[in-house]
């Protein structure tokens, strides 16, 4: 069984390639996977992770 977390990230304007990388490298430290980034125009509006539930 799989369990998802989907997060709203907040990059802000200045380092938005480090502030995303360092999200992307926490939840990979626990286990998750990234399954999709849904953009809206310009910006990141959901990340969406998956991982096995009975890990």
């Amino acid at each position: 069984m799989k369990e998802y977390k989907v997060i709203k990230p907040k990059l802000g304007w200045r380092n938005q390639v480090e502030k995303m990388e360092e999200i992307l490298n926490k939840y990979a430290k626990e286990g998750w996977k990234l399954v999709e980034i849904t953009p809206n125009q310009h910006i990141i509006s959901f990340i969406v992770f998956e991982r096995d539930k009975n890990r």
